[in-house]
């Protein structure tokens, strides 16, 4: 297991389990009066439907405070990268497409 300094002020630890990450290219937000929830999903090439990797629950006030902090870290990486550019007319289209049957090289 590592461990990580986060703002010098707490020590994350990251379990086996979890150091590789999961990859999403899909992500569903809902919410109630008392909570936010985040589905993180992914779908591949010839799949029907996508399929939930991971699941996060944020009380409102942390899901404020993810926002501003994606939207610092977004700041910084434009800053150094350049802006990171949307496609028209596709926020709810998935990014790669999925509709075709067959592998291409």
């Amino acid at each position: 297991m590592s461990k990580e300094n986060i703002d010098q002020n707490y020590q994350l630890e990251l379990g086996e389990n979890v150091t590789f990450g999961n990859y999403s290219n899909i992500a569903l937000i809902s919410h109630s009066s008392s909570e936010f929830v985040l589905d993180f999903a992914r779908m591949a090439p010839g799949l029907m439907k996508p399929s939930v990797c991971d699941r996060i629950i944020l009380a409102p006030e942390h899901a404020k405070r993810l926002l501003l902090a994606l939207q610092d870290n977004i700041a910084k990486y434009e800053h150094v990268y350049g802006q990171i550019q949307l496609a028209k007319n596709q926020s709810s289209k998935p990014i790669a497409p999925f509709d075709i049957n067959k592998g291409e090289a």
